[in-house]
Formats: structure tokens, C-alpha cells, sequence
């Protein structure tokens, strides 16, 4: 589902949305119900188990559009540091849980139907489940924590390109300094430009090692960049809490936000996976394919190695 991200509330769904998608699909095949009541009864093949997978995934959605201000604020009352979701958690009850810890933000009636709303997701997912159990090619496959994903991917940025452009922006660090692109890349021989949120716990969980990089690449020539997407258009709540998360993880290399709208903020959006990170050149080319998922995991940070390599060796070159 994509929208118009021109202001942080739709920013905060669509990432709410991206995270329901990806993450109920990581926890699916862990915990089975054999009664895939809902709707139409079970699938009797592949081709009617994928219907009835995406129409669930249109209910949940419908679910958090429904009540979508309340959403938002669950989401933003959530603890920066907790897990988005547990393997083999329904992700129901992580709803449900996210809604108990900010209860005290709540009316009686808004608690009402969060929890309402939890409660059908749990149902829901819970048939989510049993659906790819019985019929794996049913739900559409969500790149794991050793996967990277083409460029010219549809839940990815790119056009297929070898030589993507980074799309050029101008903006500010989080302290408020002005930010651009151009001068951004070409002052490095290599760029690492990593994706995150603030609640996303991947994405906190992989902050120290990515300070351990940046400190590598200093030393080379190059550097790491974050792009926390709450924080764009300026946010200022968003930017202070990206702060204390950073602050807390003893991060020192920069973050940086732009306008929502214009290129840069459309391929923010076109993001759908989080932590997402792109190796970038001197020239503001994208090197490779982007790296989805932390860096924490072993494959990934090969992979990344490999591609801020080749992006050096072409810098020498």
C-alpha cells in the first residue's frame, strides 16, 4: 500500500503498514490453526489460498486505516527500544501488547476499539498463518535478515540502472546545519546511507556496528549517513527522539532529513523494509544492490564489505 507521505502522521502509517507486511510475514509457519474459516472458507488451491491472503492483508490494513490517528499515537508512545516483533508472535498480540503499555494515553472508548482492532488482526493473522503453512506461494516473499533485494525491485527504489543516481536532496543534519547531496557524496569516496526509524528495534539494534564502520571508512576516506524517516520534513519531535536513541547508542556520524516531497522523499517512501542501506560512490552513483536487513547478521556485512570494496577500488581507479 503506498500513500502520500507529506506529513509525519502519513509517514508513521506507511512505515506501520511496511512493518505489519514484513513482520507478519516472518512470523508466519511458526504456529499453525488448521480452521482457515475466514473468508470463504479454506482455499482449495494455490491460486485461491493467494486471493485469500491478500484480501486479509486488505482487512488488517482496513483495520488501522479505520482508526488511523489512534494507530499513530500507539505507535508513537511505543518504547523506542522494544521489539517490533518476536519470532513466531502473532503480531495481534504484539498490537494488543504496543496498546496496553500506552493504555494511560488513551479514553475508555479509544481503548475500546484499539483493542477491538488488535483482536480482529490476532484472528486474522492467525489464518495468515495457516495459509502459508498449507500453501507457502501464497503470501508474497518478504527478503529475510540475509537478503538483498535487486534495486530495480517493486518494494525497492530503483529503475534498474546499473548506475542509479541517489536522488539529490537538500536538507538538514539533526542539528539543524544545512545538508546537500552533492556535497555530501562528493567529499567521500564511499557513502554509506542507512535507513531507519526510531521504534524499529533491527534498525537501533544495528547502530553501534554501523558507528564501528563509519569510524572503519574515516579512516579511508569515506563515512556513514543515516536517514531516520520519521524525521522527514523536519518533525521536531521525531528529530529529538532520533537524537536521544542516537545520543544513547553513542552515534557520531550524521543524520539527515529533506522535505517529504520532491525525488528524494518519493524513494524514501518506496522503501518497504527496514533497515534498509545503500553503498554510494563519489559521484552519487548507487554501487550494487541495497543491503535489506541489519548488518548485525554475518551475511549481510559481507555483502556490505564487498560492495564499500568496489566502490573504492573504482575511487583509486
Amino acid at each position: 500500500m503506498k500513500m502520500n507521505r507529506t506529513n509525519t502522521a502519513g509517514r508513521i502509517l506507511v512505515l506501520l503498514l511496511t512493518a505489519l507486511l514484513v513482520l507478519s510475514l516472518a512470523a508466519c509457519g511458526k504456529k499453525g490453526n488448521d480452521d482457515m474459516t475466514k473468508p470463504g472458507g479454506e482455499p482449495k488451491n494455490a491460486q485461491e489460498a493467494a486471493a485469500m491472503y491478500k484480501a486479509l492483508m486488505d482487512q488488517e490494513n482496513a483495520i488501522l486505516m479505520e482508526n488511523q490517528s489512534l494507530w499513530e499515537k500507539v505507535f508513537m508512545s511505543a518504547d523506542k527500544g522494544m521489539t517490533m516483533q518476536e519470532d513466531g508472535k502473532n503480531y495481534g498480540d504484539f498490537l494488543l501488547d504496543t496498546i496496553e503499555s500506552a493504555k494511560d494515553k488513551f479514553t475508555a472508548d479509544e481503548l475500546k476499539l484499539l483493542r477491538q482492532g488488535g483482536e480482529k488482526i490476532r484472528e486474522i493473522e492467525r489464518t495468515l498463518t495457516a495459509i502459508e503453512a498449507k500453501f507457502p506461494e501464497a503470501a508474497p516473499k518478504a527478503p529475510g535478515n540475509g537478503d538483498s533485494i535487486p534495486a530495480d525491485s517493486p518494494t525497492t527504489p530503483g529503475n534498474g540502472d546499473k548506475m542509479q543516481k541517489f536522488p539529490a536532496f537538500e536538507g538538514k543534519d539533526l542539528n539543524g546545519n544545512p545538508v546537500k547531496s552533492d556535497d555530501l557524496f562528493s567529499k567521500n569516496a564511499v557513502t554509506v546511507v542507512n535507513f531507519w526509524f526510531t521504534t524499529c528495534n533491527p534498525c537501533v539494534g544495528e547502530l553501534s556496528e554501523l558507528e564501528s564502520l563509519h569510524q572503519e571508512l574515516t579512516k579511508k576516506g569515506g563515512g556513514v549517513v543515516g536517514i531516520n524517516s520519521f524525521t522527514l520534513g523536519g518533525d521536531e519531535a521525531a528529530i529529538s527522539e532520533a537524537k536521544s536513541v542516537l545520543s544513547k547508542k553513542g552515534v557520531t556520524y550524521p543524520n539527515v532529513y529533506f522535505p517529504a516531497q520532491g525525488e528524494a522523499g518519493k524513494f524514501v517512501e518506496n522503501v518497504f523494509a527496514y533497515p534498509t542501506t545503500y553503498v554510494v560512490d563519489r559521484n552519487g552513483n548507487i554501487v550494487g544492490d541495497p543491503i535489506v536487513g541489519a548488518i548485525t547478521d554475518k551475511t549481510q556485512a559481507a555483502t556490505l564489505q564487498k560492495l564499500i570494496d568496489q566502490a573504492l577500488a573504482a575511487d583509486m581507479g
